[in-house]
């Protein structure tokens, strides 16, 4: 579980003393490493009875063309850069900031793919 409550240390160094235990609204959610594959997503309740659609792996993106001004529907091939860790482009993680390599060129991920249930992208260079 990933506790999200205040720290026990001061800032002193010392310790603060538990006043009560922890408490299901300051436990996170675990982290949801986006992958290319057949699209698996799962529907997890949130603060204030909302919900977040969980990506666990998809092939296709929707990328944005700004020469035709058109979203297009393509298949990803593969993650050529990630900067949000050094590893993800080994293991073929799209997270956001991602360039992803589509059968129409290069596109740069601009949602948080794990957060909201579907990649979109915005084309940086055509094949």
């Amino acid at each position: 579980m990933i506790f999200q409550g205040r720290s026990r240390r001061k800032p002193s160094g010392g310790l603060y003393r538990r006043h009560r235990k922890k408490r299901k609204y300051e436990l996170g959610g675990e982290q949801v490493l986006t992958v290319i594959g057949d699209r698996k997503v799962k529907k997890e309740r949130m603060m204030g009875g909302n919900y977040k659609i969980r990506l666990f792996s998809d092939k296709y993106a929707n990328v944005y063309d700004p020469t035709q001004k058109k979203v297009l529907k393509v298949a990803i091939k593969s993650v050529l850069e990630n900067p949000a860790h050094v590893h993800y482009v080994r293991h073929g993680v799209i997270t956001k900031g991602a360039v992803i390599m589509t059968e129409i060129g290069k596109a740069k991920v601009t949602n948080r793919p794990s957060q909201e249930g579907i990649i979109n992208a915005v084309l940086i260079e055509q094949k």
